[in-house]
Order: structure tokens, then sequence, then C-alpha cells
């Protein structure tokens, strides 16, 4: 029998030392001085060819896009570097004041190349593409990126105004952003747990939403929400100011809402979204579906919010250790390919993740590219299936990156709709391993399906809510600053529409909004690329499972041309029609079906 996992089972940390060796390094110093000075030369070279002038673009303009993108292709794989190196520290330790001083300059000095890239981009749109494509083997590799930067440029503001607003940024949704990692990262929730009084991070509370006893989890709920209402006055302010910038600067840019930024951002068009928002909703009743049948697992009438996570296999289902997580993910890896493999080997012997919740660190999980095929993943990990999956889910971000890597920084922009494709695949892969290994037990199986469709509930209710949540605060943010109290009122008005019957209504998390990185960022909309994603690499790994030496022969390919056409090219290259309604609804006819499995085993399993 496998060795059960403990609370206080060592966990890795992720090693940045082949970067650089500390912070007060004179090779980070150097690497800091490189950058500048290339900075320096890119704005002189700038200056001397009049990129940017108010002219259509000289004859040689070929030979000089060659010189200007081979110098910026260089810089941002040096900035990549220093800027994974100072972040990565910053993250798990937002009061270490030597990182948050670097990040700072760091911050600063980028405002400088935002300037020269808005430079590019204004003359860019001047130039004659189609001949300097036919001229140039560098533009033409880098084409699509062109195209692209040729319709942002009839959406900038004069140069001034963009340089401005780029010195502003820093002191402005950067800053902002920054207030609230800072804030969410150093909260202490008070608690009583195991009978004494503790004071614990945000990102430990927020791990007893797993809990196996539903008291602990109403306690937790409490002190969390307590602990948001202690600091909602700073993060509404960041929220507003933030989305008070984005309309501004939306508008000036003539794009018709933030929304259409944003889906332009994300590779795709409102008939997309649409289709699968409309897909989404239609589903509703299904998806709540699998609410209710947990909620009878659960012996309850109808679930509160701090039941969502609740594990519901006897005693919380089987503990997965962080060791055991780690096998298991490098043999399921091993069914679909060597390389994937051979990846994952490679990110857990060279300690590229940092798997221990503690003070001071970031919550949740994300992957960072930082230097050719090197990646670094956070996670916040506890002994269950969820982590395991959210381990794997990670990690195919950090494949994407290795498959993406022979690209230039350029050509490696990805769309957030499709930087989920790699990741989604690589859980999917995890899960039916796991379902195939727990054989006949139908307890082992409905912990695992109830990982998938917990973030399956997440990745499609939730985000619909958190969707609609952010397009009621970017249009009332357009009238007035927003109250806490209010904020919190349109984030309840969001999930009552989604979440429906699903749950008890009097439990919703009114301070969603207060916790989610993602609303604090100039980057609008960080919520429908996860359901994109989702769906997309659920529609993808039928394919595979369709011809799996055929769908082999094209994925990595697929995976590292993602910041090369937009989504709907790439998805056609699988015969996959994003626009098309019923698409969407097949990739949820998986989910459908694996909610009927799981009310089936639900039936099954002894209470």
């Amino acid at each position: 029998m496998a060795v059960q996992a403990t609370a206080r089972e060592a966990l890795p940390h992720w090693d940045l030392t082949p970067f650089f060796p500390a912070l007060d390094s004179p090779e980070l110093d150097a690497a800091f001085a490189r950058i500048l000075d290339e900075v320096a030369e890119l704005e002189r070279l700038f200056d001397a060819q009049e990129i940017g002038a108010d002219d259509s673009g000289p004859d040689d303009a070929a030979t000089i896009l060659e010189d200007v993108l081979g110098r910026l292709n260089r810089l941002l794989e040096q900035l990549r570097v220093v800027r994974g190196f100072v972040y990565g520290h910053v993250t798990v330790d937002s009061r270490d004041e030597a990182a948050q001083a670097r990040l700072s300059v760091l911050l600063r000095e980028s405002v400088r190349l935002t300037n020269l890239e808005t430079r590019l981009t204004a003359w860019v749109g001047r130039l004659d593409l189609d001949q300097i494509v036919e001229q140039s083997e560098t533009a033409g590799a880098h084409e699509f990126a062109l195209r692209q930067a040729q319709i942002v440029a009839r959406h900038l503001m004069s140069q001034p105004e963009e340089q401005l607003g780029a010195e502003l940024d820093q002191t402005g949704a950067t800053a902002w952003g920054r207030l609230h990692g800072d804030v969410t990262s150093q909260i202490l929730v008070r608690l009583e747990l195991d009978g004494r009084e503790q004071e614990l991070p945000m990102s430990e509370v927020r791990n007893l939403a797993t809990n196996p006893n539903r008291d602990t989890r109403q306690r937790a709920f409490d002190a969390e929400l307590a602990a948001w209402e202690r600091n909602a006055v700073p993060l509404a302010a960041a929220l507003n100011s933030i989305k008070g910038q984005v309309n501004v600067l939306a508008a000036r840019r003539n794009w018709d809402s933030a929304l259409d930024a944003a889906l332009f951002a994300n590779a795709v068009d409102r008939e997309t979204l649409d289709a699968m928002f409309g897909a989404v909703r239609e589903a509703l009743p299904d998806l709540h579906d699998y609410a209710h049948a947990k909620a009878g697992l659960l012996g309850l009438d109808r679930l509160a919010w701090y039941d969502l996570q609740a594990p519901v296999a006897d005693g919380g289902g089987r503990s997965w250790s962080f060791d055991e997580a780690r096998e298991f993910i490098l043999e399921q890896f091993g069914t679909y390919s060597e390389r994937l493999q051979a990846f994952a080997e490679r990110a857990f012997s060279e300690r590229w993740i940092d798997a221990e919740p503690r003070a001071g660190k970031r919550d949740g999980a994300f992957c960072m590219p930082v230097r050719g095929e090197e990646s670094r993943i956070l996670s916040n990990y506890s002994p269950s299936y969820f982590e395991v999956s959210t381990l794997a889910h990670e990690l195919g971000h950090g494949y994407h990156n290795v498959a993406i890597a022979k690209r230039t920084p350029i050509q490696q922009r990805t769309p957030m709709t499709l930087a989920e494709t790699a990741s989604t695949f690589c859980e999917t892969i995890v899960r039916y391993g796991a379902l195939a290994a727990a054989g006949d037990s139908p307890s082992e199986q409905l912990q695992i399906l109830e990982a998938f469709l917990e973030t399956a509930f997440g990745v499609t209710v939730d985000i619909l809510s958190r969707f609609q949540f952010e397009q009621g605060v970017f249009e009332r943010r357009r009238e007035r600053a927003l109250s806490a109290s209010e904020i919190s009122e349109l984030m309840l008005e969001a999930q009552e529409q989604t979440y429906g019957d699903a749950i008890d209504l009097a439990t919703r998390h009114r301070f969603a909004w207060a916790g989610k990185p993602h609303y604090y960022s100039s980057y609008s909309f960080y919520n429908f690329p996860y359901t994109f994603g989702l769906l997309f690499g659920l529609g993808l790994y039928a394919r595979y499972t369709d011809d799996p030496d055929e769908f082999r022969s094209g994925y990595d390919d697929l995976l590292s041309s993602t910041g090369l056409a937009d989504a709907a090219t790439l998805a056609a290259r699988f015969g996959i029609d994003t626009r098309a309604p019923d698409f969407w609804r097949a990739s949820l006819d998986v989910v459908r079906a694996d909610v009927q499995t799981y009310k089936a085993l639900g039936s099954a399993t002894p209470s």
C-alpha cells in the first residue's frame, strides 16, 4: 500500500541559482547593465532610422526591420531571464525587500522597451508588408506578429501619448497590481484550528477548502471572508484604478470596449466567444447536476460555497504525497511520449518546482518560462489528487515552453486562449491514467472524477461568473469608482446568474474578486481563455484518441506555432471550427458524460 502523505511532508523549493547566484551577485548586476546598454543601443538605432516617424517607411525598410527584429529578440531573451529570476524571488516571498527593489528597477526600465515597441508598431503600421515579406526571410518568419502589429497601429494614440501612458502605467495599473500581490500574500488569517487560535497565511487557509471536516471548512471560509473584509478598501482601490485606466486607454485607442481589445489580444473573435459561452450557458443545468450529485454524496441538500472543493471519498480519499505525484505523472506522461516524460523528469530533478505553501508566498499555481527550454513552476501543494492534477497542468505549460523554445521571443508570444492547450492535454492524460489505475474501486474513481469535474465546473460555471462580473465592473467603472460593497454586490449577482440552484446562494463568496490576481492587471478578461483552453484541450484529446500516431505527428508543431497564427487558423489544422457551437457542445459532452459516470459511481459508493 502506498505511503500516505502528511501535512508536514517536506516539499521542494525551486532553484534559481542556474540563472544567477543571488540577488546581490555581480552576475545579476552585469546582466542588468547589459540590458540597459542594449536598450540604449536600440533607442539610438530607432532615432537614427527615424523609426516611428510619420512617413511610409524608407526604401531599405526590409533591411532595417531585419536588424531591429534581431536586436529586439536578443534583448527579450536576456530580459526574460532577469525578470524570471527576480520575479521568482518575489512570488515566493513578497517580504523580500531586495527582490522587490530589483523588480521595481526592472519595471521602471522596461518602460523604455515598451516605448520602443510602440514606436516599432506605429512604423510597421505604415509599411508595405506584402513587399517586405517577399524581400526578407526574417520578416516572413515574423509575418503574423507584423500583421497583428499593423492592426494594433490603427489603435495607437499619438507617440507622445503612448510614451506617457507607458510611463504612468508603472505608477498606475502595474503599481496597483503589485500592491494587490503584496497585500494578499502577506495577509494572516486568524483561525481556531486543532484546538488553538492560529494565524495562518491566506494560502494555507484557502487550502482548508479541501478539508474533509465540514466544520473546519466553514470556519476557514468565514475567517477568510473576515480577512478579505479587513483588507477590502485597498483592494477595491486597486481594482477601481486598474479598470479605470483600462477603460480610458481602450477608449483613447478607439477600441469599442476593453473586451474587444482583450479578444484581439487573445487571437479570437466575438463569434468564437459567443459560440463558446452560448454552449456553456446551454450546459448549465447539466453542470449543476454535478453539484447536486456532490451534495448528495456529502449528505447535504445543497452545497455551500465552502463545500465546492470538499473531498467526497471516505476519509477524504487517497492521500497523494508529492513523491507519489511525481512518479505517477512521470509514468502517465510516458504513455504519450518519451519526450514528454523526459521533460517532466528534468523539471523534477533540476528543481524547477516550488511546491510548499508558506507565509509571503503567492497563492495558486503558475508556470513561467525563463531560459531556453527551462521554466519554473509554482504550486501550493496539498496531498490530494486535485493537486496532482494541478501539477500535471502546470507541467503541461512547461512542455509547451519546450516545444516553443526553438522560436524567437517575438514568435513565442502566445495568446492566453492557446496557452492552455498543453496544460489541459497533460491534465487529461493524467486523469485517464488515474481512472485506469483505480481499477474497480468506485471510491478511487470518484475521487479522480471529482478532481476533474471540480475543475471543469470552475472553468465553465465559475469562469462565466467571473467574465460577467468583470463586464459589469468595466461598465459601471465608466461612470464612477465603486465601493468595496458595490463590487461585492456585482460578484454576488454574477454568481447567482451562473451558479443558480447548484449552491446555497446565501453562502456565495462576496469577496471572490479580492483574492483573484487575474483582475489586477491591465491584461483584462483573464478568464474566458481558461474556458477556451479546457474545451479546446478536450477537443484535441478526442482527436488524439481517434488516431494517436497522426495526432503525435502534428501536436508539437501546433504547440510551437501558437504565436504564429490566430486560434481559428491553428484549430483548423485538426479539423476544429472554433466559431461553430457544435464543437464546444461536443467538448462539453465529455463533461456531461463524466457527470453521469460520477452520479453512477456515487450511487455505487457506500455512504
